[in-house]
């Protein structure tokens, strides 16, 4: 089958183009999907990178669970395609269906997830044209969206539900989003406005017309000299839902209030931060650690889609050949939304 494959970390050269990778088979309990688009996420490019550090060493080369990583992999977590095989313990009936799948790969409780596998990463991903995982993983979905408008799904939009629900956002709260155009910050605007948080979102003058049609009820430039002073304008914020850290850190946790909740998933503008610890225990304020989503949290986001209450935000598509040029698209950040690979096509 054609694929690419990430031959080490590094940067976009780690990417290898094949046309002879060996097709994978389903094996018990497993599906294998032939996959009609996948979408890109930063956790791609940090596994590529092998930017997530150990806890001992924050500069070393790791995957997302802060280990060594196997190579050759093939990434891809946000796969949308076709059952076209079943293995041992799975019915015939399920070839055919049309899928979703959820790439967190764990059984139990909420527990494993913290050190679950996840597709792309532990396991061989959709930047392929066929891909397998359990049987559970892969959900039957009837849609009128295209098979990339639903890869913009999985993963982005899992992780913005895990967040509200860590941070247990409530009607009527007012939710500050950071990161507001990428994936994850997008998914946040919608999902917080459908319960009926007041979304201040933190993103550039130019996407900010877009972050409004979203659901956000303000916005606030990320490149402003007091980015707390322009959020707390808009009255007092119960929680911060982050996604960039960086040097904004300690301003964000500042504009909190007595017992607000600051929930983060990402670091993309640097992991390492300072504050002031008087600030959390002062205000007794929670400081939540989220990743990724449950099962459960996966199921919720599909019972949304299917009720057509989210918008896709698909920003381009790419051929399976091009996921050099998509990835360093995808870093460059002129886009709002999210970027997916299609493997069946020649040309973007």
């Amino acid at each position: 089958m054609r694929a690419v494959r990430l031959t080490g970390f590094g940067g976009p050269e780690k990417l290898e183009y094949r046309e002879d990778v060996p097709d994978p088979h389903a094996g018990p309990g497993e599906v294998r999907v032939r996959v009609a688009a996948t979408a890109i996420n930063n956790t791609d490019i940090w596994t590529r990178e092998g930017a997530y550090g150990s806890a001992e060493d924050p500069g070393s080369s790791a995957g997302w669970r802060r280990e060594p990583l196997s190579f050759p992999r093939i990434q891809g977590a946000d796969v949308v395609g076709h059952v076209d095989e079943v293995g041992e313990g799975v019915p015939d009936s399920r070839i055919g269906e049309r899928v979703v799948v959820d790439p967190m790969l764990y059984t139990g409780g909420e527990r494993e997830l913290v050190t679950t596998e996840y597709l792309g990463s532990e396991r061989d991903g959709g930047f392929a044209e066929y891909v397998t995982v359990p049987a559970g993983n892969a959900h039957p979905v009837r849609s009128s969206l295209t098979d990339a408008e639903l890869a913009t799904f999985p993963t982005a939009y899992t992780t913005a539900m895990r967040m509200l629900n860590r941070a247990a956002v409530r009607d009527g709260e007012r939710v500050v989003v950071t990161g507001a155009s990428g994936g994850v910050g997008s998914a946040l605007i919608q999902l917080a406005a459908l319960r009926g948080a007041h979304v201040v979102a933190v993103t550039s003058a130019a996407k900010r017309q877009r972050a409004l049609d979203l659901g956000a009820e303000t916005t606030v430039d990320r490149a402003s000299d007091d980015l707390a002073g322009e959020i707390s304008a808009h009255g007092p914020v119960d929680v911060v839902a982050d996604v960039v850290a960086g040097p904004h850190f300690s301003a964000l946790l500042r504009v909190l209030g007595p017992l607000g909740r600051y929930v983060v998933a990402g670091a993309i503008a640097g992991p390492l931060v300072e504050t002031d610890l008087r600030t959390v225990y002062l205000n007794q304020v929670q400081l939540i650690g989220s990743s990724f989503g449950t099962h459960e949290d996966f199921e919720q986001l599909l019972g949304h889609v299917a009720a057509g209450e989210l918008k896709p935000l698909l920003a381009g598509t790419y051929p399976l050949r091009e996921l050099n040029r998509a990835q360093k698209d995808f870093v460059g950040k002129d886009f709002f939304g999210k970027l997916v690979v299609i493997p069946g096509a020649e040309t973007a």
